[in-house]
């Protein structure tokens, strides 16, 4: 059918679409950057997953996006790729007056004050993993961040105690994501379309009605708990909410927003540490400025280091939004309803004219009041549809490093900085981090000089 006279696509490259999508599987920053520099900042691309869609390079053309229409923009079809895993009713997947009204049941559990009700929580599960860490043995950082974050998960958000029905939950969530939290699986959902079929995908539905089955269980169990309302949990804090109209979520929307939260909120900041320390480690420089305000009792720096990590190894590359309705005027080109637009994270915080030298880890970048601003660094997204759990995501990240530089001196196990390869829709270091420790932690809960403990070995 042909398009109306009025549409006018960017350029992008000519390349089949199998071709393409080689490029965004298997060098996706060199493939992009090629193109952006030759077809400027605004490109349309068609790959095996899209067979068009058009990738924003410019923090002025992303504010167009972040601010047009919601009902116009639809962020909730441009996630759909993940149905599958999170379900149908998934803040994540929904739209207009839906998505909405789930954001504002689900955001009081992220408000900032709700941050000290989970700081003693994170901080034993970061005591858990130090006390677990081989010493003198090279061992990856990540896999021991992914299970500190899904115990935060475990407890802040579900509620969960430490025992036997904790370590069922976990287990059953890692056979759930683990196959698809990889290039191959994600590529197998998107081809497919999210329909299950072969028998790899009959047993990812297995596991996935293994991890229903204790959500739902839990989720009477909680409703029917004589503390409901004294608990700080986001599970019970959901149980109590209500919408406008005083309706409770049903069963299977908090299943939903249960599954939202531990798949955006355990692989990812688990990434986003990893790389923390990855950077840290090879700049003594930044790690011995951060120690020394820790040991003062400041946290601006901190701050500045975790920014710095999410704009230098963004965890996740990009965002989407599908144009509905009617056309789409975006930079001087008209784009057809269905088109999606994807607003780069990575090429954004690489441009140069926004970071100088942006390959250099330099924290010192978010100190003072030229600071990037909310279209220039975007690793949460951006408008209406920013994560909700960035907030909780960050405070995350700093209770584990500060906890970590205190008790702990690590070191690189290699001479070479890890470069980021592909998992699933995140950027992950190529060998999860490998570290050192030469000498045993100090013991938890015992004061330490994080400057002192955090010098490099």
């Amino acid at each position: 059918m042909p398009e109306p006279a009025s549409v006018r696509m960017p350029p992008g490259p000519r390349l089949p679409r199998w071709a393409q999508t080689l490029g965004f599987v298997f060098d996706p920053v060199r493939f992009i950057e090629a193109c952006r520099r030759r077809y400027g900042d605004v490109v349309t691309f068609g790959t095996l997953f899209d067979s068009r869609f058009v990738m924003v390079f410019d923090p002025e053309v992303v504010k167009q996006v972040f601010r047009g229409s919601p009902e116009r923009l639809r962020a909730g079809e441009a996630n759909a790729l993940l149905g599958p895993v999170v379900g149908e009713r998934s803040v994540l997947l929904l739209d207009g007056r839906e998505h909405l009204r789930q954001r504002r049941l689900l955001l009081p559990s992220f408000h900032g004050e709700r941050m000290r009700a989970y700081e003693a929580v994170m901080r034993e599960a970061a005591d858990r993993a130090i006390d677990r860490w081989p010493v003198g043995e090279p061992f990856a950082l990540l896999s021991s961040m992914q299970q500190l974050t899904l115990d935060v998960i475990a407890r802040a958000v579900f509620g969960v105690e430490e025992g036997p029905r904790q370590d069922e939950l976990k287990r059953r969530v890692r056979a759930m994501i683990d196959p698809v939290a990889n290039r191959w699986g994600v590529l197998l959902l998107a081809l497919s379309g999210g329909r299950i079929g072969s028998a790899a995908g009959e047993r990812f539905q297995e596991r996935r009605g293994a991890v229903d089955d204790l959500i739902y269980d839990e989720i009477v169990r909680r409703r029917a708990a004589p503390d409901l309302d004294r608990r700080e949990d986001v599970l019970s804090m959901l149980l109590l909410a209500r919408d406008e109209d005083g309706e409770a979520m049903t069963d299977g929307e908090l299943r939903d927003e249960l599954v939202t939260l531990l798949v955006a909120g355990h692989e990812t900041t688990a990434t986003a540490l990893a790389w923390a320390f990855e950077l840290l480690l090879r700049h003594p420089d930044s790690l011995r400025r951060l120690a020394a305000e820790l040991d003062d009792g400041g946290d601006e720096y901190l701050s500045a280091v975790i920014k710095e990590t999410l704009r230098a190894r963004p965890v996740i590359p990009g965002v989407g939004r599908v144009v509905r309705e009617e056309p789409f005027e975006l930079a001087g080109y008209v784009l057809p309803p269905g088109t999606e637009i994807n607003p780069s994270i990575a090429a954004i915080h690489r441009r140069a004219d926004r970071y100088p030298q942006p390959q250099a880890f330099r924290p010192e970048r978010f100190l003072g009041e030229d600071a990037p601003d909310t279209y220039t660094w975007l690793p949460f997204g951006g408008g209406t549809r920013r994560c909700l759990g960035a907030s909780f995501a960050t405070f995350e990240m700093g209770v584990v490093i500060r906890q970590v530089l205190a008790r702990t001196r690590l070191r690189p196990a290699g001479s070479r900085p890890e470069k980021g390869v592909r998992k699933g829709i995140t950027f992950v270091p190529q060998h999860g981090t490998r570290v050192v420790q030469p000498d045993p932690p100090a013991p938890a809960g015992e004061k330490t000089r994080a400057g002192g403990a955090a010098a490099l070995a």
